[in-house]
This record gives C-alpha cells, structure tokens and sequence, in this order.
C-alpha cells in the first residue's frame, strides 16, 4: 500500500518521505538509496563546497529516481547552485535564509523549489519566492534550528494554512512512521526526516557519531551555540543547533559572548580535537534519538518507515490514503 499526497504526485515517489539534506553526512549513496526506496533522496551540499558537489551529486544523478539537492542560504553561492543544477536534480532545497537570490537559477532548470523554514517570517517569504514545497521545522530537529522557533506539533499546522495550496513537509522530532502519520494529519504532504537517516549504512558520519546516536536520548539533547563558536563557525546567531552532550557544552554553557571573545577558548578546541579528545564534529540528534536503535540500509529504511505509517493509521482507524 502507499499513501498518495500533494508531495508524492510533484516527485513521482512512492511514499510521502524525504531525508534531509544534512550537510555533509548526507552524501550521493545515502539519497540515492532512500530514492530508490521510493522517498525523496536530499543531497547535503551545505555551502556549496565545489569538490565536495563533484564527487557526491554523479552518484545519485541519472540513477532513474527523483532526488533533490539541498544548500544553506547563508552560506552558498549562485554558482555553487548552478553547479549542482548542471546534474539534473529534480529539486532544490534552500535553509536559512533568503531563497530569493537562487529561485530564478533553480527554477529555469526545471527544478522544484523547497525552502524549509523555522518561522511564520520565513514562510512568507518562502511563498513570496515562489517555493513548491515548504518545509516546516520544528525546534526537536537535530542541528541547526531556530533559537526562538517553535514545536513541531503547532507550527506545521499553522505553515500549513499559511502556504496552501503550497505542500508542506513537517521536520522535526520524526523518526518513525507514527510521526509520519502524526505529520499527516496536521496536514503536511509528508515528512521530511534526518537524525533516523544518519544512523544508516550509508550515512557519511564517524562510527563514534552513528554510536552515540543509537545511545542518545532525547533529554541527552541541547540546543546552543556554544559548540559553533568554539570551532569558529559562522553561523548567523538566530539559528542554533541540537546536539548530544559535549565537554565544551559543559564548560562553556550560558557564556556565549565570553567564549566569543576568547581566541585562547577556541584554540583549546582546536588543539583537543586535533589530539582526538574530541570528536571533529558535534553529533546532531534530534528529540526523536530515543527511536533509533539500528543502523539499517537506507532504502530498507524507508520501507519500514512506510509500514509504520501504514500500521499507525489502521491502529488509529483511519483510511490509509494521506492527505492531498
């Protein structure tokens, strides 16, 4: 069985589940898989690293399925965008920031245009920019999110209203097919999914990292800034991200502008992983670790997210057919 929505007819997929374009983890192998599983396979190119956008996007081009590509606004570039374009994506994503510098690139390719947000501003301004689909992320997300954004659970609904007809995906704190489901009957088109697909075979993350994921729980999880001033990264300051615990979280938590303004602090940093006392980078996990406990193919993954949806809308005695 599948479960037909607005989402699933723009892409020609299976079912209404997408994995996220998590920068640097989510390279060719894993969105090809979860394509060919029958979701939509999100590349994360972050910035738009050139050489990075070489070797990852032949991978998952010209495989037969649709998938996408995904760059965070702040950081890329147009010819970053354009570079990618070059393979054939059937979509685009854009995350925090302006959408509007890359929508006319994006769409004389013929590609579709999802621009996540992570507030009601940002959805207008994704709709002004002409965006496809809108994906509404909620603050359980793992990595970067909204320092003052809002649940999941009561944002989606509202983005939803806002946007339509526009597809929204729901993000955020989603790590199963029950939260599929629950995204559906918010009124999404579908979900799109991150910390359960970096615990998968072909996730471009540290063994350690895929480990502490399957450990974590979620009140393990913080959202700070702490760990993006340590290692110098320049991140705009309205968007934090949730982590596991970490020594520096410790150390440095509620001291922000100090560390800022302590070179010595984030040379410390540097030199403790540079000695591997520390991982090289934070583990992004969402609240929904607690529902990750294997470490599955991609595309098996995404049938048995299928199922659970499938199974959780019999449970609740609902008709399986999503929502359009």
């Amino acid at each position: 069985m599948t479960l037909s929505t607005a989402f699933t007819e723009l892409f020609g997929v299976r079912h209404p589940i997408a994995s996220a374009p998590m920068g640097g983890s989510a390279g060719g192998a894993l969105a090809a898989a979860v394509s060919r599983g029958g979701g939509l396979g999100l590349v994360g190119a972050g910035g738009g690293e050139r050489e990075w956008l070489a070797r990852e996007l032949p991978i998952v081009a010209g495989g037969g399925h649709p998938w996408g590509v995904g760059f965070l606004s702040w950081a890329a570039d147009v010819g970053a965008v354009e570079q990618a374009l070059e393979y054939g994506p059937d979509a685009v994503v854009l995350s925090f920031g302006d959408p509007s510098p890359f929508a006319e690139s994006v769409r004389a390719a013929g590609a579709a245009l999802i621009v996540q947000v992570t507030d009601l501003e940002e959805a207008r301004r994704a709709i002004d920019a002409g965006a496809d689909v809108v994906v509404a992320q909620g603050t359980e997300s793992g990595g970067h999110g909204a320092r003052h954004g809002r649940a999941t659970l009561p944002f989606v609904p509202v983005v939803v209203d806002l946007a339509a007809p526009v597809p929204v995906l729901a993000a955020g704190g989603i790590a199963d097919g029950r939260g599929v489901a629950a995204a559906l009957v918010l009124g999404a088109a579908g979900a799109l999914i991150g910390t359960r697909f970096q615990a998968t075979a072909e996730a471009l993350v540290e063994p350690a990292s895929a480990r502490a994921i399957l450990e974590g729980r979620g009140e393990d999880t913080e959202r700070n800034r702490v760990l993006d001033i340590a290692r110098s990264s320049p991140w705009p300051d309205r968007y934090t991200a949730r982590t596991l615990g970490h020594p520096y979280l410790d150390r440095w938590r509620g001291r922000e502008a100090e560390l800022a303004a302590d070179p010595g602090a984030r040379d410390a940093y540097q030199a403790d992983v540079a000695r591997g006392d520390l991982p090289s980078l934070p583990v992004w996990a969402g609240e929904a670790v607690d529902l990750v406990h294997d470490l599955p193919a991609a595309e098996e993954l995404v049938a048995t997210l299928a199922a659970q949806t499938e199974e959780a809308f019999a449970r609740a005695g609902r008709p399986s057919r999503g929502t359009a």
